[in-house]
């Protein structure tokens, strides 16, 4: 049983929006990208994320079922494991085509596939990482100074 899992949640979730703000600055980078090695243009990428919820739900039905008893630790086995990444992908959505006929990657038609980011949608999305990981911050910050009170009350 881990001795601070306050720190492993927390930490994990921190891990998870970095991974976020760091697929959103490779989509922002690459926004005007045409051609890459795959062939075509640059695809945004996004993450997904979950958390093992058979142990969030067993945790759940005992603490509504069993009284609380505090000398009883709960088992490693359904305590909450906080976030992890599932995968990164590609967004499927379709390219943009821009007339552009003097580009190098124009079709015949003179279209461009441009990469189907937006800049609006992915500052959002940073807007909401950056909060989520200053939420998860506060809480190791809150930890920690529980912690500490808590030793020096046992001074």
């Amino acid at each position: 049983m881990s001795m601070f899992p306050e720190f492993r949640i927390s930490g994990s979730a921190l891990t998870a929006e970095k991974t976020r703000l760091d697929l959103i600055a490779g989509n922002i980078a690459n926004m005007n990208t045409t051609r890459t090695e795959e062939g075509g243009p640059y695809q945004r990428r996004t993450a997904a994320f979950s958390e093992d919820l058979a142990n969030a739900q067993e945790r759940s039905r005992r603490m509504i079922h069993e009284p609380f008893v505090p000398s009883q630790a709960v088992p490693e086995s359904v305590q909450g494991q906080g976030v992890r990444l599932d995968r990164i992908f590609a967004d499927d959505e379709d390219p943009m085509m821009v007339y552009d006929p003097e580009h190098p990657d124009a079709q015949e038609d003179g279209y461009v596939l441009y990469p189907n980011v937006e800049l609006a949608k992915e500052m959002t999305d940073m807007i909401t990482a950056h909060r989520s990981y200053e939420a998860n911050a506060t809480a190791v910050q809150t930890a920690k100074s529980l912690y500490t009170k808590a030793l020096e009350i046992g001074r």
